[in-house]
């Protein structure tokens, strides 16, 4: 006997009001947009955002593929229908709607595909409508009614706009025309430049192969921040490594890139070392930047791993992995959080023991370590790290780079040999060796013994 079943439509009203808080920032918001616009080949992008009290909007317009009214259509629908390449940018489906409609109670996206003729195709979600008719249901705009700059935009090229109107969540004043609304639009837009450039570094500097992209953002092109300061000629690239992920759906690699970054004192300027501090500044920025498919995911932080610590705040680690490993990772809708997989963290642990201790003798110096004889570097490793694969540091294109080895700890202090010449070591790498050598469940415990040593002498 077969059963029928009965749909049940969600109530518009309440729901497309619940998604406006998937957790988005208004840069993430903006990001999530210019995902889109890579997907669908842009080579330009430009985000203007007009200050004009309550009629303020933000513009979002690329030189894409463009769409036919019908993808367009699907485009709008939440859960939109669509084949994802194995590395795009996109998966759920949501972000076009959830991105904007957190910051804006108005979406309109306006689009032309064809290079030959100006067609364009325009459609809006509008809260003031759904709140009228508790339908899901998005309104056509005719041409004539977009902003002028959206029509002067599209005659010129292929490709997609999209407008966010009624920026209530943006400026959520009582006076959306004041002056605090005015200087708070100013503020995210600092702060939107920063987060551009440090996402899509890579798409900004040309290193992902044909996805070459510029975004400009009030007409200012921005300039990608590269995180490990690769231009610096003291910073100092350790050996890539990689950790096999064993999902349901996929098995291959995660590719960890260490670095550690110069002391202040051998930066090139002060402007240079400023600039590598990072939006957040030097402590919160240390740890993980994770790229999903390029475009990077988490900026800075253990991940559980350890806990941030002054001694390693020269330390960053580029963690590299596939859409493939989505459910391993456990990516959200914003694209903000992931979480590192239980099945690698131990071997993540082990493989960036030696970072951490570069980090921190780079930290308490100001200098390359001491060099370890008869040691060569290791070639990139395509299995779980064993303490024989640990990465090894070489600089950044300096000469007379060291190599730094995982068996050696750096000597702090040598006793007057008529005193038994016995030799002490830091306990900062003491307990750097206790944490490698640790197992998983072993680690929590090392770890608040060694947090009470230094907080009993100091250190």
């Amino acid at each position: 006997m077969s059963l029928n079943g009965v749909e049940v439509i969600p109530g518009a009203r309440r729901l497309i009001r619940s998604l406006r808080d998937m957790g988005y920032e208004f840069p993430a918001a903006v990001a999530d947009l210019v995902d889109n616009s890579i997907e669908a080949k842009a080579s330009v992008v430009r985000i203007d955002v007009s200050w004009n009290g309550e009629h303020s909007h933000v513009q979002i317009a690329d030189n894409g593929k463009g769409m036919t009214a019908s993808d367009l259509r699907e485009a709008m629908r939440y859960g939109a229908e669509r084949e994802y390449d194995t590395e795009d940018l996109g998966k759920f489906g949501l972000g076009l709607k959830t991105a904007s409609l957190s910051q804006c109670s108005k979406l309109t996206v306006a689009s032309r595909w064809n290079p030959n003729r100006v067609d364009i195709n325009a459609y809006c979600w509008d809260f003031d409508h759904i709140e009228a008719t508790n339908r899901w249901e998005i309104l056509p705009v005719a041409s004539q009614a977009l902003h002028p700059e959206v029509r002067e935009h599209l005659k010129e090229t292929a490709g997609t706009v999209v407008i966010w109107e009624r920026l209530d969540r943006v400026l959520g004043y009582k006076r959306p025309d004041g002056e605090h609304a005015r200087k708070h639009l100013m503020v995210m837009c600092r702060e939107l430049e920063e987060h551009l450039a440090m996402v899509f570094h890579r798409f900004l500097a040309g290193e992902v192969r044909g996805k070459k992209l510029s975004i400009y953002l009030n007409n200012n092109k921005i300039v990608p921040w590269d995180p490990f300061a690769r231009s610096e000629a003291a910073t100092q690239k350790l050996d890539d490594v990689a950790i096999r992920v064993e999902s349901e759906n996929a098995k291959t690699d995660v590719i960890l890139e260490p670095f550690v970054l110069p002391a202040q004192s051998k930066f090139s300027s002060p402007e240079a070392h400023a600039r590598a501090s990072g939006p957040r500044k030097w402590n919160l920025q240390q740890g993980f930047y994770i790229y999903r498919a390029d475009r990077m995911i988490q900026s800075g932080g253990w991940s559980g791993i350890r806990t941030l610590d002054e001694h390693l705040k020269l330390a960053r680690v580029a963690l590299n992995f596939s859409p493939r490993l989505d459910e391993a990772f456990k990516i959200n809708v914003p694209k903000m959080r992931v979480n590192l997989p239980a099945s690698i963290r131990d071997d993540v642990s082990k493989a960036l023991a030696p970072v951490f201790r570069l980090a921190n003798s780079a930290y308490r110096t100001g200098e390359k370590p001491a060099t370890s004889s008869g040691r060569t570097n290791p070639t990139t490793r395509t299995s779980s790290p064993s303490p024989s694969s640990a990465p090894t540091a070489r600089s950044n294109g300096a000469p007379g780079s060291a190599d730094i080895t995982d068996s050696s700890l750096p000597v702090v202090n040598s006793a007057n040999p008529g005193n038994g010449s016995s030799i002490s070591v830091s306990l900062e790498d003491v307990g750097l060796l206790l944490e490698r050598i640790s197992l998983p469940d072993e680690l929590p415990i090392v770890q608040r013994v060694i947090a009470r040593a230094r907080s009993t002498y100091g250190t």
